[in-house]
C-alpha cells in the first residue's frame, strides 16, 4: 500500500544549519520512519512541485532520560536531507 505524501513528510526542520544548507538547495525534513527514499522523493515533488536530485536519510534514536517516574526513551526520528535542482527552491518560512 502506497503512503500519502502528506503523511510521509511530517514537518520541515528549520535550524541554523538547515537554513545555511537551504542556500545550497538542500532541505531537511522530519519524515515517517517507514518511508523509503523513493517515497520521500515522490512526496517532495508532489507537495512542493520541485525536481529532486537526491535524498539522504538518518535515523536518530532518542536519548534515554531519567525522570522521577523512571526512565523514558523518546521515539526514534527519521530525518531526510533532500537536494533539489539548482533552478528550483522551496519557501519554508
Amino acid at each position: 500500500m502506497r503512503m500519502q505524501a502528506i503523511t510521509i513528510i511530517r514537518k520541515p526542520i528549520v535550524t541554523e544549519k538547515s537554513t545555511y544548507e537551504a542556500e545550497l538547495n538542500r532541505y531537511a525534513f522530519e519524515v515517517d520512519r517507514r518511508a523509503t527514499k523513493t517515497d520521500i522523493k515522490r512526496a517532495i515533488q508532489e507537495l512542493y512541485g520541485v525536481r529532486v536530485m537526491g535524498v539522504s536519510t538518518q535515523n536518530t534514536p532518542g536519548a534515554t532520560k531519567k525522570t522521577r517516574h523512571g526512565w523514558v526513551k523518546p521515539r526514534v526520528v527519521k530525518k531526510a536531507i533532500v537536494k533539489i535542482h539548482p533552478e528550483d527552491s522551496i519557501e519554508l518560512i
